[in-house]
């Protein structure tokens, strides 16, 4: 089966949102490289720099509409970034498994780890989730999810009800089930992610106490704690909904938002929500806080 591989250059302050654009409309896998040749001097201890120019790759799969690609991703992006875009066909390889090839097991927090699928991991106390990403986003690897699993496993989640708003491959939902969840529910508004999500909660044991739903056939409904990994200006259009979602008293966790968004997507929630400071990872933002 050929793959759909599409290419977006822009300036360096623009390709962290990109990537996460292109790994939420169902990349498999997102590379960033110079654009325009500029050299890269050795960087300080701790920094990630990008070049002037960066071109954001990511691939798809190849019955991947792709005029309904590029009408999404105009969506999110105005038109001056968004007319760079091109697209290729590329011939059939086993781009996931060998992706897969390089995914090795990572630990969030104190206990929680992610797998790939048949990986042997030597933690005997471990909550150990087994994860492939299939065609949706999630695998722990970019900031935002990992700021996610961070929080999800030094909270107390025994018992609780959790709402994934925006679910990918379901990454969350199913870690919070694994700490104890009684009950989640995953929403994505993309087919594919709601089939990753089902197909890893078969695999992690826990597809009884999961439900997926999509954006269209999701009705609102109160949760001990809701989780939301989507873009920041959809967090600010859609706050009134995903605050609504929170009990009073339960906890609200965002991700998917730049340093430079972080202001104005604590504004659209503090209202009834009771921030914390954010969280910082590279260039993302995780906000939480509890429901008044």
């Amino acid at each position: 089966m050929p793959w759909l591989q599409a290419h977006l250059e822009v300036e360096k302050s623009r390709a962290p949102l990109v990537e996460l654009l292109f790994e939420q409309l169902g990349a498999l896998s997102v590379t960033l490289a110079d654009a325009r040749d500029q050299p890269m001097l050795e960087p300080p201890p701790g920094a990630m720099p990008l070049w002037r120019n960066t071109r954001v790759t990511g691939l798809f799969d190849g019955g991947t509409d792709a005029d309904h690609l590029r009408a999404r991703i105009d969506e999110a992006l105005n038109r001056e970034n968004s007319r760079r875009l091109t697209l290729e066909i590329l011939e059939d390889q086993a781009w996931e498994r060998a992706w897969l090839d390089h995914f090795q097991p990572m630990r969030f927090g104190t206990g929680l780890w992610i797998c790939p699928t048949g990986c042997p991991l030597d933690e005997p106390d471990a909550t150990l989730i087994h994860l492939d990403p299939g065609l949706a986003f999630g695998t722990g690897t970019h900031p935002t999810t990992a700021l996610c699993l961070e929080w999800l496993d030094g909270a107390n989640l025994t018992d609780r009800t959790v709402i994934d708003f925006g679910c990918g491959s379901g990454i969350l939902a199913i870690a919070a089930l694994k700490l104890g969840a009684a009950r989640a529910v995953a929403v994505d508004h993309d087919p594919q992610a709601l089939m990753a999500t089902r197909s890893n909660a078969e695999r992690n044991g826990v597809l009884e106490r999961l439900e997926t739903l999509s954006s269209e056939e999701f009705r609102p409904q109160q949760a001990d704690v809701v989780l939301a990994n989507i873009l920041a200006n959809v967090l600010i259009e859609l706050a009134p909904l995903i605050r609504s979602l929170v009990r009073p008293g339960g906890d609200l966790v965002l991700s998917g938002i730049l340093r430079n968004q972080a202001e104005d997507v604590a504004h659209a929630y503090d209202a009834d929500v009771d921030l914390h400071p954010p969280v910082h990872r590279d260039e993302w933002v995780r906000l939480e806080g509890r429901r008044r």
